[in-house]
């Protein structure tokens, strides 16, 4: 393939901005949210407010409850890496990582399920941006899910480490109520190393 040709293999993807890869499918966060865990997650912070420990000072400023603070929606949303009677690590080699849904899910190939995001296929990919509207509080005993994956944009770009592209995609945050409790979009960079890089 010539150099300056590379491009056209994203253009499935970019005349597919716009549209919501999720297929319906809700991801269950692993856990409701708990008090054990708000306050773990406090703790290497410091972060003293009574709203996040103590429930009557949260109930007398309008909360259900004890609250969840905002900048831990990663932690209250992610799936389980392992489950019972099921292998996290499908293989041995060095670096492997389990197979997950994550923050932020897309459908990429070998997904079962939803439709997959019309990307070329590429080695290796890394988070460039992420960026969050938040809707709603997320009080001590919910339990949040994320459904969706509208993609927002696609560019491609050549950089230093290869030939890929920067795409963003929104999920939808909601809770067992399914009230919307936020909005999150992620935009990762997909790319093929350059062949110098990869020896």
């Amino acid at each position: 393939m010539a150099d300056d040709e590379w491009p056209a293999e994203w253009q499935p993807m970019i005349d597919a901005v716009g549209q919501d890869f999720g297929g319906g499918i809700e991801y269950m966060a692993a856990d409701d949210v708990e008090k054990a865990l708000v306050r773990r997650y406090l703790e290497p912070l410091e972060f003293d407010c009574p709203l996040h420990d103590d429930e009557e000072v949260a109930k007398r400023y309008g909360y259900r409850g004890i609250v969840a603070p905002y900048s831990g929606m990663s932690t209250w949303v992610v799936d389980a890496k392992w489950k019972p009677g099921t292998v996290a690590f499908t293989s041995a080699e060095r670096g492997a990582l389990p197979p997950s849904a994550g923050l932020g899910r897309y459908p990429m190939p070998g997904d079962p399920g939803p439709p997959r995001l019309p990307r070329p296929t590429t080695e290796y990919s890394f988070v460039t941006e992420m960026e969050v509207d938040y809707i709603r509080a997320v009080i001590v005993g919910d339990r949040l899910s994320q459904t969706g994956c509208k993609l927002l944009s696609c560019i491609p770009k050549e950089t230093r480490v290869g030939r890929g592209a920067f795409f963003t995609t929104e999920v939808k945050i909601q809770n067992q109520r399914a009230e919307l409790v936020a909005r999150m979009r992620q935009q990762l960079y997909c790319y093929n190393r350059h062949p110098k890089a990869a020896e």
